[in-house]
């Protein structure tokens, strides 16, 4: 027991130490929140071009075996 709590204490610089953790998770957080907005603003204005054009590929025609050109 005495092993763990002092893990928690950290040798006296737990007022220091798990601040110091928890700032670090929050700003990640934070960054990984941002990214996934970011990425999905994108994805909606990209989702928006693509759609407004019309599909003008036509499907690829099916060629036989001895129509390919090596």
């Amino acid at each position: 027991m005495a092993d763990v709590t002092s893990f928690w204490a950290m040798g006296g610089y737990a007022a220091f130490v798990w601040p110091a953790y928890a700032i670090t998770v929050l700003a990640l957080a934070g960054l990984l929140i941002g990214a996934l907005r970011t990425l999905r603003q994108a994805e909606r204005a990209l989702a928006a071009v693509d759609g407004g054009r019309a599909r003008r590929r036509a499907p690829p025609a099916s060629t036989a075996a001895g129509d390919l050109v090596s």
